[in-house]
């Protein structure tokens, strides 16, 4: 489902207990920056446990690609689905491989995932996550607006599916 050869992604299954532990660790790991960041240990990734993210697996309107490595699980990303809307969370690259393009390719393999009748994909992160707001902003979602919650201020950005990139720009998702 990739476009790297050694890169597998594909659906955690909820009824694998191995992969949810897996991912748990996956995404406290990848997490523990963004807390830094924000000065937030209690962060929703790191603060989940593993039931919690058992039921969330199980969820109909939830789908969690994972990103392998030979049997290792190396990212993931969380996609809710809502009527013509998806909304992405928790995209999740282990540290030692953040930055060699794996977040990149679970926010392409999304849309392969995504039901037909939907019409926009929406993120949010940190707004003082620079680096995250430069991947989704290559891959073209676009600013909508901030919410402020607690201390921390998320952006959320969107992409609206079937758009025409715009005359010099990157091709659209698609």
């Amino acid at each position: 489902m990739s476009t790297d050869p050694a890169l597998r992604i594909d659906v955690v299954e909820p009824h694998d207990g191995a992969a949810a532990g897996e991912l748990l660790t996956v995404r406290r790991a990848a997490f523990v920056t963004e807390a830094q960041r924000y000065g937030d240990p209690n962060i929703p990734p790191l603060t989940q446990t593993l039931e919690e993210l058992r039921t969330d697996l199980g969820r109909a309107d939830v789908v969690t690609l994972g990103a392998w490595q030979g049997h290792r699980l190396v990212g993931s990303v969380r996609v809710e689905l809502e009527g013509d809307r998806a909304t992405l969370g928790r995209l999740a690259v282990v540290p030692d491989l953040q930055g060699t393009g794996i977040g990149t390719q679970l926010l392409m393999a999304v849309l392969q995932y995504l039901p037909e009748q939907t019409q926009e994909v929406w993120v949010f992160t940190g707004k003082d996550s620079t680096q995250n707001l430069s991947l989704y902003a290559t891959q073209g979602f676009e600013h909508a607006y901030d919410q402020h919650t607690g201390e921390l201020t998320y952006a959320y950005l969107k992409k609206i599916l079937g758009e025409e990139a715009a005359p010099g720009a990157e091709p659209a998702l698609q």
